[in-house]
């Protein structure tokens, strides 16, 4: 006998259906538990419970499933059969419909207690879909309806269990053994994937940087993301592994991905930042610019005390005069009033409190040394200031005109000259002989604050000595747009 079919003869299946609350495995819970082991044809084992959710049952999944509240008021809570569950899906192939769902609602009960849980998954789905790709629908109704199999209590895990068993059975008679154990093995050697999407989808992605789209019914973008692997990251989104409501959510719409290749790590970020702001996919925490760009400027009184006012016209060309890029006056103040309480600073100074006579409020309760009232001395105030803005100090462009950072990806044969000026990504080459044939005349760019951090992180961070940067020949310069509302 080959070692392929010597599978199926050897192997252990637990055949698995979940009752639950509701559909999301980080707040609800599971109510019912049925499993099938099934070995070489032979049921081998079987074990089905009720579990007390610690939760209530809506009159929606009561009606749906016919488990009530009252009926799981003295079964045991999942902690109480954790471990008996545990040993029975020790070295067994856990099989569901749609196996995601099970699957993540198990690991997460066993997350709520401390504890890892994994196991090989089989989805019948897949498995299916793989078998019978002539057919578009394969959810367990439609499968009952195409296989003619027996009529089964649906929404009860052991009458979903007994329709899975069916199902593969049915699938042995009539696609023969070694069909059956080829798509079996080829479905456990691979991470999962969401149904509607090819099975074959991760051996399209490259092994690379770059940014990826995942895209739902009639196109709609669904998520950017970015990394220096894609087809790593994009199997991390279907490993099971990432459980929460959104993940669900987002795997279940999931019908096409694509992506886009960088030869590094920053191009990648840029792009996904860019794509993230013009594209407004659904599902990715917003990053847009702002409307307005409010930054804080320090300058001498005429007692020579240093005081702070915010601003909104900011000069790209002398960026280190100013302190700190915010998205709103709230987001400044907040700052402000965090530094004045630190360092003993006057709120009236700091245009926290209106002028006038007479001290600050703070130096009523003994928090201002005095400044609002010239009874501080002006150098150790002045000093106080400097040390307290220090780290909000922005940074300076600190070469004459536009640069390329160069990227290279030997194994993908492939190099970017990211061109930035001001901190602002203006244009990507793949050349550096074109450099010499750059032209930015007419071109423009938005400041931007998002751009801003991610820029100076990568030039002038821990890692920006290891970058080639390569200045560019006599080349006009970009306008560099701010915000204004």
């Amino acid at each position: 006998m080959s070692e392929t079919v010597a599978f199926l003869d050897s192997a252990t299946f637990a055949f698995l259906d979940l009752e639950t609350t509701g559909g999301n495995a980080m707040h609800d819970r599971i109510t019912e538990i049925g499993i099938r082991f099934w070995r070489n044809g032979d049921v081998v084992d079987e074990w089905q419970t009720l579990l007390n959710p610690e939760t209530r049952i809506s009159a929606f999944i009561e009606q749906l499933t016919g488990i009530s509240n009252e009926m799981v008021a003295d079964a045991p809570r999942f902690a109480e059969i954790a471990d008996t569950l545990r040993e029975k899906l020790k070295d067994s192939v856990f099989v569901a419909h749609n196996a995601r769902f099970d699957y993540g609602f198990i690991k997460a009960e066993f997350r709520r207690l401390g504890q890892a849980f994994s196991s090989r998954v089989l989805c019948t789905v897949k498995l299916s879909r793989r078998l019978y790709p002539e057919f578009r629908r394969h959810n367990m109704d439609a499968i009952i309806a195409r296989h003619q199999l027996p009529d089964v209590q649906r929404h009860r895990a052991m009458g979903d269990v007994t329709a899975m068993q069916a199902f593969f059975e049915s699938s042995l008679l009539d696609k023969g053994r070694e069909n059956v154990e080829a798509a079996v093995r080829h479905l456990l050697r691979r991470p999962s994937v969401p149904s509607h999407l090819s099975p074959d989808i991760l051996e399209s992605l490259p092994p690379s940087p770059g940014v990826y789209r995942f895209y739902g019914e009639n196109d709609v973008l669904l998520y950017v993301g970015k990394s220096t692997n894609i087809l790593q990251r994009v199997a991390s989104h279907f490993s099971g592994d990432h459980n929460s409501h959104r993940g669900v959510r987002m795997s279940q719409s999931l019908r096409r991905v694509d992506w886009t290749e960088t030869a590094g790590e920053l191009g990648a970020l840029l792009l996904e930042l860019h794509q993230i702001k013009t594209l407004n996919p659904l599902y990715n925490r917003r990053s847009r610019a702002a409307k307005t760009l409010v930054s804080i400027e320090l300058t001498h009184n005429d007692a020579g005390y240093l005081q702070a006012r915010l601003v909104r016209e900011i000069e790209p060309h002398r960026l280190g005069d100013y302190f700190g890029l915010f998205r709103s006056i709230r987001d400044a103040e907040r700052a402000l009033k965090g530094i004045a309480a630190k360092n003993e600073l006057c709120n009236k100074l700091l245009g926290l409190e209106p002028e006038g006579e007479g001290p600050c409020f703070q130096r009523t309760l003994g928090r201002c040394k005095g400044a609002c009232e010239q009874d501080e001395d002006v150098t150790r105030y002045n000093l106080r200031m400097q040390i307290g803005f220090h780290n909000l100090r922005l940074t300076t462009w600190p070469w004459q005109g536009p640069v390329g950072v160069v990227e290279r990806n030997r194994e993908r044969d492939r190099t970017d000259i990211l061109v930035i000026y001001n901190w602002m990504h203006i244009t990507t080459l793949h050349d550096e002989n074109d450099l010499h044939d750059l032209s930015l005349n007419g071109q423009s760019v938005t400041f931007d604050l998002d751009s801003y951090k991610l820029v100076v992180k990568a030039l002038m961070g821990r890692d920006g000595r290891a970058r080639r940067i390569v200045e560019l020949p006599a080349v006009s310069t970009p306008d560099i747009l701010i915000p204004d509302g």
